[in-house]
């Protein structure tokens, strides 16, 4: 089991930054995927960024060059800095580890809200 922890939602103007932070409860290290969800009302669940145990990092298409995924193995912590926020960044933001032992598994945690408006 791991427990994850989602802070840094908030309401912000467009063009405004935004950082998330994600707690785990287990050492980075034995977690396969680190990554950021996000879901808006009506739509599905969308990968945002992930970075594993080795340092890769991905991100989706719409966020490149905006948002940045880093990690603090010493904290067992996950951010994602958002930078140049849009309206349609608009949406619950969810903390995700991938985790392949004992045996491979998703956790997630509570999710947090971000929400991007004049």
């Amino acid at each position: 089991q791991v427990q994850l922890v989602e802070s840094g939602g908030d309401l912000v103007q467009p063009g405004g930054s935004l950082r998330l932070s994600c707690a785990a409860s287990r050492r980075l290290f034995s977690i396969n995927r680190m990554g950021w969800y996000r879901q808006a009302p009506g739509k599905e669940r969308e990968l945002v960024a992930g970075i594993t145990a080795a340092g890769s990092i991905n991100y989706a298409e719409s966020v490149k060059g905006r948002f940045t995924i880093s990690r603090d193995n010493a904290k067992n912590m996950v951010y994602l800095q958002m930078n140049s926020l849009k309206p349609e960044d608009t949406a619950v933001y969810y903390c995700n580890a991938n985790v392949r032992l004992p045996e491979p598994s998703d956790y997630w945690g509570q999710g947090t809200q971000v929400t991007v408006s004049s």
